[in-house]
């Protein structure tokens, strides 16, 4: 009876063990074609309209032979191609045109400038970029945090403080802003790229050396932002 029981239970936890493993396995591959079916159906019912209009105004019955997934095609052509204007003069000045344009208009600028910055930060281009990775003691003591230095300001009593974006996993779009003393805050040899990848994989993709230093190692001229 005894070793009945204990065979049910090697069954019971073998059984359980492969279903979590089997999820494992699968849920990313799940994630990922449930995103890429949602970016591929929104952005083509987008396009595929109005390319579809615009081919038949050329030639009447043109912009029906237009099949799913052709406005993505389309979509990604055009991207290349602002990409490339981007890289002249040209495209240079006009991004600025249109930067300053958005920039004066109630309502859209805000949210233009907000998301700007936001991929500025995440690019690290920019002004506002994420240039530096930075690691803080929190929750507690030998428990380190990464984050992105964005900023430094000074308090009542002239103290160097650092604004320091605290990502969370697996969204790093949605942390948080701590405000530390300056000696508090630890420089990394991480790029911002490293460490995105770090939060993205929830500790998963790390570096097999994780070095530190005070950040105030470096001069304080350098470590303003703005």
């Amino acid at each position: 009876m005894k070793k009945e029981r204990s065979f049910s239970r090697k069954v019971g936890r073998n059984i359980r063990r492969n279903i979590v493993t089997g999820l494992l396995f699968l849920l990313p591959i799940a994630i990922t074609y449930v995103v890429l079916r949602f970016l591929f159906y929104t952005i083509d019912d987008i396009v595929r309209p109005t390319l579809r209009i615009l081919l038949n105004d050329i030639y009447p019955g043109l912009g029906n032979k237009v099949l799913p997934g052709f406005g993505i095609i389309i979509l990604v052509i055009l991207v290349y191609f602002f990409g490339l204007l981007g890289s002249n003069i040209l495209g240079k000045w006009l991004g600025k045109f249109i930067h300053r344009f958005f920039s004066k208009v109630p309502i859209v600028s805000v949210i233009y400038s907000t998301a700007k910055q936001l991929v500025e930060s995440f690019g690290g281009e920019g002004t506002t970029g994420f240039k530096r990775v930075v690691i803080i003691e929190y929750p507690r003591t030998d428990c380190w945090t990464i984050g992105f230095l964005t900023n430094l300001t000074r308090d009542e009593n002239d103290r160097l403080m650092a604004f320091v974006y605290i990502p969370t996993a697996p969204t790093p779009n949605s942390g948080w802003v701590a405000v530390v003393p300056i000696e508090d805050v630890y420089d990394t040899d991480l790029s911002v790229q490293e460490a995105l990848r770090m939060v993205l994989s929830g500790g998963t993709v790390a570096p097999q050396l994780l070095k530190k230093r005070p950040a105030l190692d470096k001069d304080v001229d350098d470590l303003k932002i703005q």
